[in-house]
């Protein structure tokens, strides 16, 4: 598993346990008798995950996922003009010539 599966794994975990987390968090009827931060205590899955995926961000998480496909997609409309193309681990990809009659 390269990093760049490693980083989308990574992001889709914390992301899941953020979601799951704060569902609890919402439906819990404990959450709206008490203040913001004895609610945060009270549920530290949320919390943790939350403040983890939030730390991933800030690490730049976002950019290690995002940008290999960016670049690929601009690889890709560059080539094209010249009948080629790439997939996503930039392996070049020939188009045969089209016939011109």
């Amino acid at each position: 598993m390269n990093s760049l599966e490693q980083a989308e794994v990574i992001l889709i975990v914390v992301s899941v346990c953020t979601a799951t987390g704060a569902w609890n968090w919402l439906i819990d009827p404990d959450t709206q008798k008490v203040s913001f931060f004895s609610s945060l205590w009270n549920h530290p899955f949320f919390t943790i995950s939350c403040v983890t995926l939030i730390g991933l961000f800030f690490a730049g998480i976002h950019k290690r996922v995002v940008a290999p496909s960016i670049i690929a997609a601009r690889c890709r409309t560059v080539l094209a003009e010249y009948n080629m193309s790439c997939d996503d681990t930039g392996k070049l990809i020939l188009k045969p010539r089209p016939h011109i009659q």
